[in-house]
């Protein structure tokens, strides 16, 4: 009896075994090779549903084996991918090891092929590398396939102040000189055709914002970050330009920039040799705040003063005195209208009825002065634009922006061209402002920044409308 027992309990195990192991061969996946048909997948997927003992509904395992067949289908793809790739790479690497025998000119040994293959490898993509630049640099010059390419040459570079240009202003009598307003404190009067400084102006304890020229005397009005507003008288003697080869002569559409990033400002020694003025003949004293920019108004006999305490001066310029102040709201700047909630950094009058604008909201607004309920043209561009001019002559805009950037427009919207960056040639950092000169015949453009300089520009305007 014990004898049967024993047997009985022997039969149990092996049948309670054998059940054991049907169960987890029904609850294990077999997947196949990433090589299989979609009938196969659905095959197996049946399989699977019929042989396997799951609490969850038939419809959500159907939809969940229907995801691991579009996973494995993802991955058979990206390993064809992998091996056309890796074929790919051999093929290039046998062209690179026969390119470096042909380079050599003699049958390479095995101890030397890795070093000559390595050295053909880096001449080869020399190559690439300057075939790239040049290739991209005629796709990008074709978007304005023209006969005549109008030129904007880059004449002369005006350096010695020590910090940020902010403003600059040619002279509207002889001698025609450059002005420049910097964050060094200082003003300085530049020979336009030998870049040579002939005087600087140290009266001001801020930095200078602004500078503008008397339209009639050799006078000066300067704006400061130490609240007031300078006038001051100025004599210059020009020196005997020197014929000096040109500095760059570039398309204008050339959009190749071989630098993206701004180049290590050295410390630029001032002119040592440079007369200076300490004194100003007049002190224009009212602000709270900053002055930001300063004006001569038609014929000289007042000046306008704008400031970062919301308020804009008219003073009298023969007795200094404050004639009238034109304060904004309490929470609100003085602004052109339009409703642009980001700064207007400046505002043009040109020749006719129209005020250009230009804002940080990377826009460019023209305005009819008979209708300023919405501008008749507006200019958008990749960077905030800061103090613009426009051509008396031409109407032609000068755009300078954050990103390094000058751009001409003309007044309907239409961009005439972009000025040359490359070769470390043009600005290396933003650009403040910008300044038309049409009748200098040696730079009839200027624009500084915060690279420390100014530039001045040639404009071939002519071949500029042309290809409008």
């Amino acid at each position: 009896c014990s004898h049967d027992f024993s047997l009985l309990l022997s039969s149990g195990s092996n049948v309670a075994a054998r059940q054991a192991k049907q169960k987890r061969k029904s609850h294990s996946l077999s997947i196949r090779r990433t090589n299989s048909t979609e009938q196969d997948r659905s095959g197996l997927q049946r399989d699977m549903l019929e042989g396997q003992d799951s609490k969850l509904p038939l419809s959500l395992r159907s939809n969940l084996l229907d995801l691991f067949s579009q996973i494995e289908r993802e991955f058979e793809n990206l390993y064809l991918e992998n091996l056309e790739l890796r074929r790919e790479i051999e093929t290039l690497n046998d062209r690179l090891a026969a390119e470096g025998q042909t380079f050599e000119g003699a049958d390479l040994a095995k101890g030397a092929l890795k070093t000559k293959a390595s050295h053909s490898t880096s001449q080869l993509s020399q190559k690439l590398k300057t075939t790239y630049k040049a290739s991209t640099s005629k796709i990008v010059s074709s978007f304005k396939a023209t006969s005549t390419r109008a030129v904007c040459q880059l004449v002369k570079e005006y350096v010695g102040h020590r910090d940020g240009i902010w403003d600059l202003s040619v002279t509207r009598t002889q001698p025609v000189v450059l002005g420049t307003a910097s964050a060094d404190h200082t003003a300085m009067l530049w020979s336009i055709e030998t870049g040579k400084c002939l005087l600087k102006y140290l009266g001001h304890q801020g930095s200078v914002n602004s500078i503008k020229f008397h339209p009639t005397e050799q006078v000066a009005l300067t704006a400061s970050g130490d609240q007031t507003a300078h006038i001051w008288r100025y004599m210059v003697q020009l020196p005997t330009p020197q014929p000096v080869a040109d500095i760059s002569q570039t398309p204008c559409e050339e959009d190749v920039d071989f630098s993206d990033k701004d180049d290590a400002d050295g410390e630029v020694e001032g002119p040592n040799d440079c007369p200076s003025i300490r004194v100003p003949t007049t002190t224009l004293r009212s602000h709270q705040g900053v002055v930001i920019a300063a004006d001569w108004l038609v014929g000289g006999k007042q000046v306008v003063t704008a400031s970062w305490d919301r308020a804009a001066n008219l003073y009298d310029v023969e007795t200094s005195e404050l004639v009238h102040s034109l304060t904004g709201e309490r929470r609100r700047k003085l602004k052109v209208r339009g409703r642009r909630s980001p700064t207007v950094t400046s505002a043009v009058f040109t020749v006719g009825d129209n005020v250009v604008s230009g804002s940080d909201d990377r826009t460019v607004k023209v305005w009819d002065l008979k209708n300023m309920r919405s501008p008749i043209a507006t200019i958008r561009t990749d960077s905030a634009v800061n103090r613009i001019s426009v051509s008396v002559n031409q109407k032609i805009i000068a755009l300078p922006h954050d990103n390094r950037q000058v751009r001409l427009f003309d007044m309907s919207g239409v961009r005439l061209a972009r000025l040359p960056r490359s070769n470390r040639q043009g600005h290396r950092r933003m650009v403040c402002c910008s300044a038309w000169c049409e009748d200098n015949t040696t730079c009839n453009l200027f624009t500084c920044g915060f690279d420390r300089q100014a530039i001045g520009w040639n404009i071939n305007i002519p071949a500029l409308l042309q290809e409008k």
